[in-house]
């Protein structure tokens, strides 16, 4: 438009070039443990509220995102920087809770994965999103996120080991729990 409004180009030095945004993408890495502890006084129901508004907001936003779940025997990707859609509703309700909690695989995979892109996209705003009921028998040597990251606690009960905490405090994250982010 602007090459335009300085009437026909006549020569390449005409031509005026912007990018098409000036702001940087945001990317949100969701990682969803799945493992069976989560089922536990419908903690995981709770979080699958969380993540559709989350997802909602993602594409309104237009931000990407990347989605990995951690049960079963290791963590999968489910999205890995796609621009956010309205076509996570159909995951979302097929996502189910089992098995053990390769955790902290899905932590080290991800924040290997988080410093390629960061080479990559240099201006890319990336921001991380970890839902865990932090019952995991044992950890060491967990990455620090070079970036925003939160961590929701799923961990609901009488009996709370309260293991998240700490977890996020490792991580470099902040820490909420789920049931302060779900009152009205």
């Amino acid at each position: 438009m602007e090459t335009l409004l300085g009437g026909r180009p006549r020569s390449r030095k005409d031509l005026r070039f912007r990018p098409r945004s000036r702001s940087a993408h945001e990317l949100w890495l969701v990682i969803v443990d799945a493992s069976a502890s989560t089922r536990r006084h419908q903690a995981l129901s709770e979080a699958k509220g969380l993540l559709a508004q989350l997802f909602d907001d993602a594409y309104r936003k237009r931000a990407r995102l990347a989605l990995m779940t951690a049960s079963g025997d290791r963590p999968r990707w489910q999205l890995q920087g796609l621009k956010a859609s309205s076509d996570l509703g159909g995951w979302l309700e097929d996502l189910g809770a089992g098995g053990g909690t390769p955790l902290q695989a899905a932590l080290v995979q991800a924040a290997n994965w988080l410093a390629k892109r960061r080479k990559r996209f240099a201006a890319e705003q990336q921001r991380v999103l970890l839902l865990t009921d932090g019952r995991l028998k044992a950890w060491s040597g967990l990455p620090v996120f070079n970036c925003q990251a939160v961590l929701v606690d799923l961990e609901k009960g009488p009996i709370r080991l309260g293991r998240a905490v700490q977890l996020a405090a490792e991580l470099g994250a902040q820490y909420r729990h789920i049931e302060d982010l779900t009152r009205v």
